[in-house]
């Protein structure tokens, strides 16, 4: 019986604790990784609300051709004078 009360002790004294730090060694990088998964997500976010514009960047691109050929059709004009 003694043997079980000194089993138990050590258990309490000994083991607990390194469980315990065990654990804090593995739950501190834990909750690191998902404050930076949180701030990933918050500025994840952020950045889909400044590509709205990219569709328009096709119609720009489709605009700028067609202001580049009235120029070069211009320029044309302008050396047969």
């Amino acid at each position: 019986m003694i043997l079980w009360w000194i089993g138990n002790a050590v258990l309490i004294l000994v083991v607990a604790p390194i469980v315990v730090w065990l654990a804090n060694k593995l739950l501190r990088p834990t909750f690191e990784i998902r404050a930076y998964a949180d701030d990933i997500l918050d500025h994840g976010v952020s950045l889909t609300g400044t590509l709205d514009a990219v569709p328009k960047l096709m119609t720009t691109r489709d605009l700028v051709n067609q202001a580049r050929q009235g120029v070069e059709r211009y320029g044309s004009a302008l050396q047969r004078l």
